[in-house]
């Protein structure tokens, strides 16, 4: 895929020496960054369990079946 980014000055001198060091392009060097850094990011959204919050509105008819509170609505 190619794709344009805007990188800090600091990240492109930090690639740069990357490159230099491990004699790889950038786009290997960017890849390999992406992929450690995946990691993080799975751990992260492993963490956050998402929860329902319910609370009680009162109502006598069950909407937890949306087709059924229609027809029983309709009637």
């Amino acid at each position: 895929m190619r794709t344009t980014v805007n990188l800090d000055e600091d990240i492109v001198a930090s690639l740069t020496q990357l490159r230099e060091e491990r004699g790889l392009g950038l786009s290997e060097v960017l890849n390999r960054l992406a992929r450690s850094g995946s990691e993080l990011l799975h751990d992260s959204v492993a963490e956050e369990q998402f929860v329902q919050r319910t609370h009680g509105l009162g109502l006598r008819l069950d909407v937890t079946n949306v087709a059924e509170a229609f027809d029983a609505l309709a009637e």
